[in-house]
């Protein structure tokens, strides 16, 4: 594989200057440009009723200039007295205007500031709020999965990880485009906005504390510099990654990856066989598709088959794990089934299904 330099790569990282964002599942709320010019149409329908109201009675007002008001005079009387300002040259003499002083233009002035004034603290408090809602997020977060890549392939895997009953609170998207942060957040994910490759952005994922990491980059060096990285941060975590060419996942797994999949080759392989035989090209991709159909679960064995062959249990076993060792159900060093070992098979969807995570890495 022809990687290019390190230094190009970290110089072309520095030039994007990507803002690491985390952003939390979006909440059906109205748009803060929208709400403000709400309030903003609503004062200035509270100014303009008021110069109405004030024109209306024109002749019980007195102007210390001129003696009348107009139109613009009441316009300039309804904003010092709506603001507070309050200069004094045009002043309620009759009965009349000061009763209308009194119980309609205080109001106003008090809902004008109510609008005003409200529009600043609630965009003081929901920065306050999505602070503390990122905060919580933070120190509750433990044993997630993390996506590098929101593609078509780090999108369909956490498809079909979530169809096996993963929550959409313990997935972490990264990626440095945000409209795939947004499409991301818009499903329920969390994301974060920024370069995979650089470890801030990793830990801004919390990817220390992740339990699985998925590598679905669009280019195979960059999965190669996400995957030491993220083998860096974080010694435990089982990584998944995905290259595009055959060649490429040796080197990613002398990365740190525990599983390379060969995106390519597998799907000309599956092209394949469904031309050799079309049954077949369906069941397989039955069986990629998790949630409907058959599946691909992983289990335990229960105590009443210890002690038994691969052959004698309900489910149809095609694979036993035994330490750090996959053997497939033909085996004949499997002999009897243990209870520290797990089973490979395949069964008929259902929403009790799931693929319980191993507890240990496999080679």
């Amino acid at each position: 594989m022809k990687l290019p330099g390190q230094d190009a790569i970290a110089r072309n990282a520095d030039e994007r200057h990507v803002t690491h964002q985390v952003r939390l599942p979006k909440r059906e709320i109205e748009r803060p440009i929208r709400q403000v010019g709400k309030r903003l149409a609503m004062a200035m329908f509270v100014l303009v009723a008021t110069a109405f109201i004030v024109y209306a009675d024109n002749e019980g007002y007195n102007d210390n200039s001129d003696g009348s008001v107009d139109l613009l005079d009441a316009f300039y009387y309804a904003t010092v007295t709506l603001s507070t300002t309050g200069y004094g040259d045009i002043t309620p003499v009759s009965d009349a205007a000061r009763f209308t002083n009194i119980f309609v233009i205080t109001p106003l002035r008090v809902l004008f500031l109510i609008i005003l004034v409200g529009t600043t603290l609630e965009v003081l408090t929901e920065r306050t709020r999505e602070e503390w809602r990122l905060n919580r997020w933070r120190a509750a977060l433990r044993e997630h999965t993390v996506v590098v890549g929101w593609g078509t392939k780090g999108r369909s895997a956490v498809q079909t990880v979530c169809a096996t009953g993963l929550r959409k609170e313990q997935v972490v998207v990264v990626d440095p485009s945000s409209k795939a942060i947004e499409a991301a957040t818009s499903e329920g994910y969390t994301g974060v906005i920024g370069d995979a490759t650089r470890s801030d952005v990793l830990l801004r994922a919390e990817l220390q504390k992740a339990r699985q990491i998925i590598i679905s980059t669009a280019r195979d060096d960059t999965a190669v510099l996400v995957a030491l990285t993220a083998r860096q941060l974080n010694r435990g975590a089982k990584i998944v990654a995905a290259v595009r060419e055959e060649e490429n996942a040796p080197l990613l797994k002398q990365s740190g990856a525990d599983v390379v999949i060969t995106s390519a080759s597998a799907a000309g392989r599956l092209l394949g066989l469904s031309v050799l035989s079309p049954a077949a090209g369906m069941v397989m991709e039955d069986l990629i598709q998790q949630g409907s159909g058959l599946d691909i679960a992983e289990r335990p064995v229960i105590k009443a088959e210890v002690g038994r062959g691969v052959r004698e249990t309900e489910d149809l076993v095609v694979s036993v794990l035994r330490g750090h060792r996959v053997l497939g159900y033909d085996d004949p060093s499997i002999g009897r089934l243990q209870l520290t070992d797990r089973l490979i098979t395949i069964v008929r969807a259902t929403p009790s299904t799931k693929i319980t995570p191993e507890t240990k890495h496999l080679p």
